[in-house]
């Protein structure tokens, strides 16, 4: 299943607003910094990592997640390879993608590294220590034909108020599927219904200090990491 296209507006000149959701792609304080907190940080990365970590994410947005972990990755010297997908409605196109990332000078190397890989739809990237997948369309049919299970996920959908299809309980229970036993789940809502959501589908849900003005976020394990 292919996904639409992103529509977005730019506000301020560089920071990427979805017109679908009436959302921005990232936080306006500093995009960067809230991906290590809430995923990285909140799915305790990088001392999780090892050689074949899959790291599943809903939301795929501008790709700064993936370049963030990757530098991660790099940056810690793991010798093996990181597995990473992610399911996207409306992927952007390449030029959205390479425009908005180019608000994160840190990570200019990765981006310029995978710009040439990206179609603005589904598919793979294979590097020597990066195996990506894309996956078009609602995840609420595609992450059920998924066949992988996930050592981390990152639930980075728009707001759950302004996106409700992607935080629905039979959709978190399809994560919690796809999670390995000893899996992790991070995210920056602390919305009352999807800790719910995540509690009914077996995690263990935890209330966190918040990345800017956000009070609070949550994480989610199923086992002990």
């Amino acid at each position: 299943m292919q996904g639409q296209q992103a529509d977005v507006l730019w506000r301020d000149g560089d920071i990427p607003v979805s017109t679908q959701f009436d959302d921005p792609y990232f936080s306006l304080e500093n995009g960067l910094a809230e991906t290590q907190h809430v995923f990285l940080a909140g799915n305790d990365l990088p001392a999780r990592f090892c050689d074949g970590f899959h790291i599943a994410e809903l939301g795929f947005g501008t790709g700064l997640n993936l370049l963030a972990s990757l530098a991660v990755w790099r940056a810690t010297k793991i010798t093996g390879r990181l597995y990473f997908t992610t399911f996207e409605a409306y992927p952007m196109s390449p030029e959205q993608m390479r425009r908005a990332q180019s608000a994160f000078p840190e990570l200019s190397d990765i981006a310029a590294e995978l710009a040439p890989h990206w179609q603005g739809g589904a598919q793979v990237i294979t590097l020597p220590d990066l195996t990506f997948t894309l996956i078009a369309g609602d995840a609420r049919q595609t992450l059920a034909m998924w066949s992988a299970r996930a050592d981390a996920w990152f639930l980075d959908g728009f707001s759950p108020a302004k996106n409700p299809e992607l935080w629905q309980d039979d959709l978190l229970a399809e994560v919690a599927g796809h999670t390995s036993d000893t899996g992790t789940a991070a995210t920056y809502t602390a919305a009352g219904f999807v800790r719910r959501g995540l509690e009914a589908a077996g995690f263990i849900v935890t209330r966190q200090p918040g990345f800017g003005r956000k009070r609070h976020m949550t994480t989610a394990t199923k086992g002990t990491i």
